[in-house]
């Protein structure tokens, strides 16, 4: 990106809190599937998708905060974490949003006021990529940095309260 000169916009979050808050929840993440091996069998494919993808996401976000920007690697891990954060929303779309506890509600079409979250994120990726491509760095960052808080970690640490899957592999 044609930016490399420009200064950093001014930030409440630094990227490297960011990148870290970003890593202790992949590690949550993995210790709580790890933790719930006993339980593996009974998880649907659509779980397994959603974990792996947002996985992929969580652990690319460090990388991409903390790495020279600009760059055809920059760009093409950029593709990734956009197409595993799509994939994570279209696939918690699918969930059941309540139920009986440990009810994992795949393929239910029942909704939720956090799914008003993964229509977001559906409205933003192709911002973030059309930002990045017209070279409209501090937007690009801006919207990269909010989908990082809020749909990222924000949600991300959600899972783990509220008697979900993967607090009570972590927790349980």
């Amino acid at each position: 990106m044609a930016s490399r000169n420009m200064p950093a916009p001014t930030r409440l979050l630094s990227n490297q809190l960011l990148a870290a808050a970003s890593l202790i929840l992949f590690g949550a993440a993995l210790t709580a599937i790890l933790r719930g091996q006993s339980q593996w069998a009974i998880v649907p494919p659509l779980i397994w998708l959603h974990l792996a993808t947002i996985l992929t996401a969580t652990a690319l976000t460090p990388v991409m905060l903390l790495r020279r920007k600009g760059n055809t690697a920059h760009r093409q891990l950029g593709y990734v974490w956009v197409t595993a954060m799509a994939l994570t929303a279209l696939t918690s779309l699918l969930f059941k949003s309540g139920g009986p506890p440990g009810n994992l509600g795949a393929f239910s079409g029942d909704w939720s006021y956090i799914h008003i979250l993964s229509v977001w994120v559906f409205v933003q990726l192709p911002l973030i990529v059309l930002r990045a491509r017209q070279h409209r760095v501090t937007g690009h960052e801006r919207a990269v940095r909010g989908m990082v808080i809020g749909a990222l970690l924000i949600a991300g640490f959600f899972t783990f309260p509220f008697d979900r899957l993967l607090g009570n592999w972590l927790l349980g």
